[in-house]
């Protein structure tokens, strides 16, 4: 090894540090009390000869530590990824590890920190989890590992080149989680609304006997009187009907909560609904606009739509300029020719918002089925719950409520208009969005 390597791998462990102190303290003492001196003495010459000999047993060996970082091959976006680090110690003593590993600059964790004790000629795996809160491309760097004996004077520093660049998407592990609700519309677990699945649509699939509970509108009169018991006709969920979400990517969605903007939210909740569209057996489609629409994704129930709805979705960012809900009317008219759902992720602020962009809002909803989807403030509802002690703490609740109460008066204004609204806070969207459809597919509205 060369002279300019060893220096660079070499570290003084602190517990060198320490009794260096110590002797230090030893000599200094020694000016009152003469018979210390020499004890002192010749304890710094051991612990010098100690120190030669760890040295020796840590770099006499070529390459006595492997280490690798197993990633996937995308991250999800504000969810909880799990990274592993294998390690493999070929020295013929046991060792202790401390790993250092490079997380990309988007996490601001400077503090990153693991430590294990490996035995001779084993291999073992740490295990973390990284939560990012943005899209886009993640740089993982060396993989640092500082291994010393258990003599712990001297340690050697391992540097595995295992840059990485690794993509974050919209939540695929939200997406996964929610699949279930494709297949059952009851659902009892907390958090979920049930949904009762009435089966009654346009499609027609069977005569059947009629049951308690059946709707009486479905009894068949002439199978009753042929079998001379009542029969019922039984229809099932019309398959194939477009579905769109419509994204705004104005500046009302670069408001952040918990970390994570009002578009991301939109997003991952946009890619699990359309996962749970095309199970359905529905058609997925994707609009994002705000002065100008950036991404058009036409209805589908081909097998590549998913990956294009998130390899759309991936890229997409936010605007620092007003949505233009005119131009989303004009296109969509040109555009979706077929009567559709349409769910609309957005955010308003205030009434006056809303009532501007509420005529063509209303015209959408004449030709297509709509659903508008925007935010509570959680910010105001924890400003709201906390107690107020002062004048100024009670003016902020004041203001704090009228906003609250904006919300639900916006709620109000698009239900007289007819028009459907989902007013849900953002850890929520996804369910409440999931559970919307859900409903009107039972209901027969699509």
């Amino acid at each position: 090894m060369k002279l300019a390597t060893f220096f660079k791998r070499l570290y003084i462990n602190d517990r060198f540090y320490w009794l260096i102190s110590l002797l230090a303290a030893g000599f200094l003492g020694s000016f009152w009390m003469p018979l210390l001196f020499n004890l002192v003495f010749y304890a710094t010459i051991l612990l010098g000869f100690i120190f030669v000999m760890d040295a020796i047993l840590m770099f006499r060996f070529r390459n006595p530590i492997k280490a690798n970082r197993n990633l996937s091959k995308k991250l999800s976006n504000s969810d909880n990824n799990l990274i592993s680090i294998d390690l493999s110690n070929y020295y013929p003593f046991d060792v202790f590890m401390e790993v250092i590993d490079e997380l990309p600059a988007q996490f601001q964790k400077r503090d990153f920190y693991l430590r294990c004790k490996l035995q001779s000629k084993s291999d073992t795996k740490l295990n973390y989890t990284v939560l990012p809160l943005e899209r886009g491309e993640y740089i993982f760097g060396n993989l640092n590992v500082y291994v010393h004996s258990k003599l712990g004077l001297v340690k050697r520093r391992f540097v595995f080149n295992a840059d990485e660049r690794i993509p974050v998407y919209p939540s695929f592990i939200q997406m996964r989680q929610y699949e279930f609700l494709a297949f059952n519309n009851k659902i009892a677990q907390f958090g979920l609304k049930k949904n009762r699945a009435i089966g009654h649509s346009l499609e027609f699939e069977q005569i059947k006997n009629y049951v308690a509970g059946d709707d009486y509108r479905t009894i068949n009169w002439k199978a009753t009187a042929k079998h001379a018991q009542l029969m019922a006709n039984q229809f099932q969920d019309e398959k194939s009907q477009p579905i769109y979400a419509l994204i705004d990517t104005g500046r009302t969605m670069k408001m952040p909560f918990e970390g994570l903007k009002l578009l991301d939210y939109a997003i991952n909740s946009a890619l699990a609904f359309a996962n749970i569209t095309l199970l359905k057996k529905d058609k997925a489609g994707l609009i994002c606009f705000s002065k100008k629409v950036e991404i058009s994704l036409k209805a589908s129930h081909k097998k590549i739509q998913l990956q294009l709805i998130n390899e759309s979705l991936y890229k997409l960012t936010t605007q620092y300029k007003e949505a233009d809900y005119g131009f989303l009317y004009a296109f969509a008219k040109r555009q979706i020719t077929q009567r559709s759902l349409l769910i609309l992720y957005t955010n308003f602020e205030h009434i006056t918002a809303l009532k501007r962009q509420l005529p063509f809002l209303q015209a959408l909803s004449k030709q297509h089925l709509l659903v508008v989807v925007f935010f509570e403030n959680t910010e105001l509802d924890n400003l709201l719950q906390q107690h107020a002690e002062d004048l100024e703490s009670i003016y902020h609740q004041t203001i704090a409520q009228k906003f609250a109460l904006e919300k639900r008066h916006m709620q109000l204004e698009l239900k007289r208009s007819g028009i459907y609204s989902i007013l849900s806070k953002p850890k929520n969207l996804t369910v409440n969005v999931i559970n919307k459809y859900l409903e009107f597919k039972s209901r027969g509205l699509i």
